[in-house]
């Protein structure tokens, strides 16, 4: 089964140098042994909600605006595509990434095959 796993968390966590060092290379790591695993497809880090674009299309007319489509606390960091066995795998491969101590992860399947 295929999953999209969101990597939330809050971009203005106030993490001193050695902790983002930590939890970088703690990613990195994850990464590569995931990837090595055969779980993890493709994956990668998104800029900042500043960045963001929201467009919306109603009873014919375009409407962008700047930002995420969402005001939360915690915004979508980055995302990963994994290939896992069943929920229990995803589950545990979820588990194991460095920013589910400090953020969140959703994991959403694909829809059909």
């Amino acid at each position: 089964m295929k999953y999209l796993m969101f990597i939330c968390g809050d971009e203005n966590l106030d993490l001193s140098p050695e902790e983002t060092a930590a939890i970088n290379t703690a990613t990195e790591a994850w990464v590569r042994e995931a990837t090595e695993r055969g779980v993890r497809l493709e994956g990668n880090r998104l800029a900042r909600t500043e960045t963001a674009t929201s467009v919306r299309s109603r009873d014919g007319e375009l409407l962008v605006t700047d930002g995420p489509f969402a005001e939360t606390r915690e915004q979508v960091g980055g995302y990963d595509v994994l290939e896992c066995a069943d929920l229990d795998e995803a589950l545990a491969v979820a588990a194991s990434h460095p920013v589910a101590t400090i953020g969140t992860i959703e994991l959403r399947p694909f829809w059909g095959p």
